[in-house]
């Protein structure tokens, strides 16, 4: 390809907006304005965001009234002649999305400047809740519109991203074959190097290191949400926070005077996806569409793992994180962020890795090498990954379809056939435990495979003490246990064997 139509990230803005009081915090379109204005300034070329010829937002849900963001972002910032953009849900793939949307876009000669944001101020939507309805508290990531639906996952408690994950955390442990101290010591060590890397980082919002153990270990300040995970492992969402970046070609950066040390080269970029369902998943200690688009990219851009001098590794939980680091084998002691991770960096819903794109850029320009963003959406859901350098990838050109579906569709196995209603002997697939504010369980769930490998789910009451103790007790897996499906109302009912 022409190398002229190279696609290179030029400006990077990030925004943490804390006023005294919250209720008068920006809005998500004044947080993507504010974040691309800081882009151009970081690109040093005026001009930028007025002749964008597109602008890619990341859909948000901190203020609902505002369906499509784009237009007003692009009037707000004078982008009069872009073509706008809204990402259809609000998932963690859709910055990396909308960095290879655009990338290919501009080097097919299609357009010349990209713009892309998103925001979150889910810290000043809860403080306006609040204060019109007697201190309610809000609670964003359930009351989103696209998760407002009561079925089979919801009655037993699988409303929200932290009530799923758990359910690849445990399942993989028991894979592993890692005792319940052991895979908590791996969460503690990647939470406890995000901390660090965090407190490094001007632009995340919690920036004090925390150790290890007290990662994972419950307390007053640390309390157990969904089993094994604590607060201090599950995405922070009460932030305000916008990001934004800029991309355009080589050539174009060098007509308007852009110093090629801001220059930040683009490679090819590769998405898989699991089924929106997440009971209709083959298993849970894996994920096809995940590793598809990591190997993916290493082979579109003629990368080894050993290639990357940092990489950012989707941490909304640590079971993703944990597969990731798997798939190109990352050292545990390396960091896996060059953020913070959602809990400390921030966990703007769909928006985090705007925030990653934007600190891979500013490490790049200072240390130099190559990096890679692997991003991750809905309930393990959607995953792209995508490589960026300080130098032109030579494997790299555009545009590339980043489209690998049929690939892992083709590395899953057998979905197993959900019996809503089945009663008898059964074997733990996987399973969590929910808790309330105080810490006290609230209610488990387990997701069961019955003799004739069929799929079902079982509640487990708060009161039950026993099976509770016995599911987390971390003394014992859970894991393949054998029980038994009881009859119950309204829901049907677990017992160990």
């Amino acid at each position: 390809m022409n190398p002229d139509n190279l696609p290179v990230i030029v400006g990077v803005g990030q925004v943490n907006d804390r006023p005294q009081d919250p209720t008068q915090g920006l809005n998500p379109v004044g947080l993507m304005a504010a974040a691309l204005r800081k882009a151009e300034s970081d690109a040093g070329a005026n001009g930028l965001l007025a002749d964008a010829d597109w602008l890619g937002v990341v859909r948000q849900i901190s203020f609902p009234d505002i369906a499509d963001a784009a237009p007003p972002v692009a009037e707000v910032i004078g982008a009069d002649r872009a073509e706008t953009f809204q990402t259809h849900g609000p998932n963690g793939d859709s910055p990396v999305m909308l960095l290879n949307e655009a990338a290919n876009r501009i080097g097919a000669g299609e357009i010349t400047v990209a713009l892309v944001s998103g925001a979150e101020a889910l810290r000043t939507a809860a403080a306006k809740v609040a204060a019109a309805e007697g201190g309610r508290k809000l609670d964003a990531t359930r009351e989103a519109s696209h998760r407002r639906k009561l079925g089979y996952a919801q009655s037993h408690g699988l409303v929200a991203p932290v009530d799923v994950y758990p359910l690849y955390e445990n399942a993989l442990r028991a894979s592993l074959g890692q005792t319940f101290e052991e895979a908590q010591a791996e969460s503690g060590a990647i939470w406890s190097l995000f901390s660090e890397v965090a407190a490094a980082n001007e632009n995340a919002w919690i920036r004090k290191p925390v150790r290890a153990e007290d990662v994972v270990a419950p307390s007053d300040k640390n309390r157990p949400i969904a089993w094994p995970y604590t607060k201090l492992q599950v995405a922070n969402a009460a932030v305000n926070q916008g990001a934004g970046f800029i991309v355009t070609s080589v050539g174009e950066a060098r007509r308007r005077g852009i110093p090629e040390d801001k220059w930040i080269y683009v490679g090819n970029g590769a998405a898989a996806h699991e089924c929106e369902d997440f009971l209709s998943r083959d298993r849970f200690d894996r994920s096809p569409s995940m590793e598809v688009s990591i190997r993916r990219t290493l082979d579109l851009n003629a990368l080894k793992p050993s290639d990357f001098d940092a990489v950012e590794l989707y941490s909304c939980f640590p079971c993703i994180p944990k597969l990731a680091r798997r798939v190109i084998d990352w050292p545990l002691d390396r960091p896996a962020t060059v953020f913070g991770g959602l809990t400390f960096g921030g966990g703007p819903i769909g928006n985090y890795m705007s925030h990653a794109i934007d600190s891979m850029v500013d490490l790049l320009r200072a240390k130099g090498g190559t990096g890679l963003l692997f991003a991750n959406g809905g309930f393990a859901t959607h995953n792209h990954t995508i490589a960026v350098s300080s130098k032109p990838i030579a494997a790299a050109s555009f545009p590339k379809s980043y489209e690998f579906q049929a690939e892992a569709d083709a590395a899953r196995g057998n979905i197993p056939a959900m019996d809503e209603g089945y009663v008898g002997p059964a074997i733990i697939e996987t399973f969590t435990v929910f808790h309330h504010r105080d810490g006290s369980p609230r209610a488990g769930v387990i997701v069961a495979r019955t003799p004739s490998g069929d799929r079902t789910l079982a509640h487990v009451p708060g009161e039950d003490v026993d099976t509770i103790a016995r599911l987390t007790s971390g003394e014992m897996e859970p894991v393949g246990a054998s029980g038994t499906i009881e009859p119950g109302e309204p829901l049907r009912l677990w017992r160990f064997a």
